[in-house]
């Protein structure tokens, strides 16, 4: 089994499994029978004042990910991408993202502080 990451956009997919949004914002123009979520888990998303703050820029990706860590141990939201991480070791569980950026986004870092990667 698997912790995923995927675009809400994408289209679900069989293997998604345990489908869960790491955004605080519903994606625009996304109806909630096309996201198909199990779950949205707004408190594993990061504050406005650091989403604003990074802004998708590359260059303030790995800062993003330190201050991001910073607030997920100090609202004690790590505990809950623990849970998921768990449920991963059972069933596929796909992280799923608004923005446009594959690469630097909440849900990767998510996924790389479950696989042990420190930002």
């Amino acid at each position: 089994m698997a912790l995923r990451v995927k675009r809400v956009y994408e289209e679900p997919g069989e293997d998604d499994g345990y489908r869960v949004l790491v955004d605080r914002v519903w994606p625009r123009g996304l109806s909630r029978e096309r996201a198909r979520l199990s779950e949205w888990r707004k408190e594993l998303a990061p504050s406005g004042e650091l989403r604003k703050w990074f802004g998708h820029r590359p260059e303030r990706w790995e800062e993003f990910k330190e201050r991001y860590r910073r607030e997920l141990e100090e609202s004690g939201g790590l505990e809950g991408l623990r849970e998921l991480a768990r449920r991963a070791e059972r069933e596929n569980v796909t992280l799923l993202f608004g923005a446009k950026d594959a690469e630097h986004n909440n849900a990767r870092a998510l996924a790389e502080f479950a696989a042990g990667g420190e930002p």
